[in-house]
């Protein structure tokens, strides 16, 4: 009996919290900045809970999926579904309405590419949003390129961002960087998710960058066929799996835009970055071609080692600086150190005579405002 009466106290202790927590709730909720025209949901408050709401009168089920995540959202006589999630990290979060098991974008906001589809995302408001805030200061832009490639025999398409100056001044050359994207990512994120453009803006505006070149294509890679099972201590990803996007940046991209654009086109001016996936991509190519590329970044997405070093040794020679950047809670769980923890890599690096930085994005994750933040440190030292 005392056993029942603990476990009703403790039911109703719990019972009490939910209730107390949903109380709490802060209602000062504010439309996102990734809302389509005329739209109030998705919104977010000074917590940075996120809200969202979905005319649905015949579905049985609504969950709002946002951080791996699912919160449960309530319906009124009206068929208006309404809930909200906990507090989130700052910046851009992708996330998706599951309608009676089905996952499905949130008709209110504007469309990203991530998780290898178009759909929703939100923008929790970030105490440093100034660095890539849209500002009256002098613009680049950003264009769609297509091209043909001879290494896939395909029409491909990349953006390339030039410089407020480049219009202006018809006489001057500029450095390039080649940024990447991640997995199940394309092109457009880093000037639609990642605002890589306004970044650079901004810093150039303050005197804090100088004017470059953005090349922005995309380097998705799949295994080709079906996967045999992985073998314990064999590594991953694959060897060679960025050979294709390797050939196809060396052979047409590369040519490409130093043919087009006015470029620098030297190792001392050319530099390749990349987040997830696209710093694995650019781990994987810089260190086999460090004669191109004096200029490395990597945003977690693993880490260069002396190991690396012993066998290519010429990247100590032509590297000016090898960057690193990982997001706070990246690092405490340990999730993305692949090869060894990038922080001790970076620093052994360092001691080998090569110029390095670390950079750690507090309390942020695998995402966005961790990219973000890692372009903006990076930025400033290129080409200097």
């Amino acid at each position: 009996m005392k056993t029942a009466v603990s476990i009703l106290a403790v039911g109703l202790a719990m019972s009490g919290s939910c209730l107390m927590t949903q109380a709490q709730v802060v209602e000062d909720f504010k439309p996102s900045e990734l809302n389509q025209a005329g739209k109030e949901y998705p919104m977010v408050n000074s917590e940075r809970r996120v809200r969202a709401q979905l005319l649905a009168p015949e579905a049985t089920s609504v969950k709002l999926d946002i951080g791996g995540v699912k919160y449960d959202m309530v319906k009124d006589e009206n068929g208006l579904w309404t809930g909200e999630s906990d507090p989130q990290d700052e910046g851009f979060h992708y996330y998706q309405l599951n309608v009676d098991g089905a996952s499905v974008p949130d008709p209110g906001t504007l469309f990203f590419y991530g998780a290898s589809r178009w759909g929703s995302a939100v923008e929790v408001p970030a105490a440093d949003a100034e660095i890539y805030a849209l500002k009256n200061v002098p613009h680049g832009v950003v264009r769609q390129h297509l091209y043909y490639s001879k290494v896939s025999g395909t029409i491909r398409r990349c953006f390339v961002y030039t410089p407020p100056c480049y219009e202006s001044n018809p006489d001057a050359r500029y450095p390039v960087l080649y940024l990447q994207h991640g997995g199940g990512e394309d092109e457009t994120g880093w000037a639609s998710q990642g605002k890589a453009n306004l970044i650079l803006d901004n810093l150039i505006a303050d005197g804090k960058a100088v004017p470059f070149i953005i090349v922005m294509d995309n380097g998705t890679w799949r295994p080709t066929g079906p996967m045999a099972p992985r073998r314990e201590g064999e590594p991953w990803p694959p060897a060679g799996w960025a050979d294709g996007f390797k050939n196809t940046l060396l052979q047409d991209i590369i040519p490409m835009i130093d043919s087009v654009y006015r470029t620098i086109p030297d190792n001392a001016h050319r530099a390749m970055a990349g987040l997830s996936m696209g710093g694995m991509q650019t781990r994987a190519i810089t260190l086999g071609n460090s004669d191109v590329f004096g200029y490395v970044g990597m945003f977690s997405g693993g880490s260069i080692s002396p190991a690396d070093i012993e066998q290519n040794p010429e990247f100590k020679q032509n590297v000016k600086l090898l960057f690193i950047g990982y997001g706070s809670r990246e690092l405490e769980s340990g999730r993305y150190s692949m090869g060894g923890d990038p922080k001790t890599n970076t620093e052994q690096v360092n001691a080998l005579g090569i110029k390095t930085s670390f950079y750690v994005s507090q309390d942020t994750a695998h995402e966005w405002q961790t990219w973000r933040r890692s372009f903006y440190q990076f930025a400033q030292q290129l080409f200097k």
